[in-house]
């Protein structure tokens, strides 16, 4: 095998057309349609079928287009493991870590550690990752994810790390002026808040693409209830703009309130009745080994969170600080 044609096929499944990637590639169309047409003979399938639009992977084309990233993604990786044999771990490591989790309060200390530890790793922290995260981490897009939930998904291995409860959070004397049925924060008392109390709390959540809020609606679901949600917000800086100028309420779990939200000046309460939780797990691939340098960061991501502590949710007594 070749491994000059997987990377000429992939360049043109990822252009959409022959004559774009042969641009890109600085070849010869024809010598590139030679390099597509040896890999169809070689397979002995079609791999794309072509039009005046350009060209789109068959079934059998996007199965090789899969494979070929992974065959890809172990030839650099031998490369670099032969280069640094003997030495200290180098190279690139790519984390996805989920918005509104404790991969927010880690990411700094992560980098941090592995800058320390490991200089030679040159750290890729993504806290926005979209699409399907068992794809990115099976073509090596990605090393490795933290993430909500704890599977099963194909492709993928889930390690659990952590359970964790979600928290209303909330301007110390709740929101501006309520409207309708919408409660008053001023009339909650103590450090819990009921799911059926929470029913008429404004809410500013993520959209529902994401577990918490997945998370948050089916447990109103269960008791026939429906979530006052008066926003819905993908930016965490926009989310604590928001929440401390009294314009809502968020749920979050408390590493993920401790990480964006300066919560000693907020009130924060556990919701209870039902209690709400989410599971944070690690993920990585189920069909090819970390390299070495993702190995590190690896354990280096472990270290921190068997570190991580709630005692800064649970040092300072919870629920309004501003009865008094």
């Amino acid at each position: 095998m070749d491994t000059r044609r997987l990377y000429s096929f992939i360049k043109i499944i990822d252009a959409g057309s022959i004559t774009r990637a042969a641009d890109i590639l600085h070849i010869a169309q024809p010598a590139l349609s030679q390099q597509l047409s040896a890999l169809e003979a070689q397979f002995g399938q079609q791999l794309v079928i072509r039009s005046k639009r350009g060209v789109a992977p068959t079934e059998a084309g996007r199965t090789l287009y899969r494979h070929a990233q992974l065959i890809l993604r172990q030839v650099d990786l031998a490369h670099a493991a032969v280069r640094v044999s003997g030495r200290a771990p180098a190279g690139s490591v790519s984390v996805g870590l989920a918005p509104y989790s404790l991969g927010a309060a880690l990411a700094l200390p992560l980098l941090k550690r592995v800058r320390e530890r490991y200089p030679e790793i040159l750290l890729h922290i993504n806290e926005n990752f979209g699409g399907v995260i068992s794809e990115a981490i099976m073509t090596g897009r990605m090393d490795m994810a933290f993430i909500y939930g704890a599977g099963p998904l194909r492709g993928v291995q889930f390690e659990h790390l952590r359970t964790e409860d979600l928290f209303l959070i909330s301007a110390g004397d709740g929101t501006r002026e309520p409207r309708g049925n919408e409660m008053s924060l001023r009339e909650l008392r103590g450090n819990e808040v009921s799911l059926r109390e929470l029913e008429r709390v404004p809410l500013l959540l993520p959209s529902r693409i994401h577990t918490v809020r997945q998370v948050v609606d089916a447990a109103f679901q269960q008791l026939a209830l429906e979530p006052n949600v008066v926003g819905e917000v993908e930016s965490a800086l926009t989310l604590v703009n928001a929440v401390e100028d009294r314009l809502g309420a968020t749920v979050l779990p408390g590493s993920a309130a401790r990480a964006i939200l300066d919560v000693r000046s907020l009130s924060v309460r556990r919701i209870v009745d039902p209690v709400i939780q989410v599971k944070l797990s690690m993920v990585t691939s189920d069909n090819q080994p970390l390299s070495e340098p993702a190995l590190a960061v690896h354990d280096v991501f472990l270290e921190l969170v068997r570190a991580f502590h709630d005692d800064p949710l649970d040092a300072d007594p919870v629920g309004d600080k501003h009865e008094q």
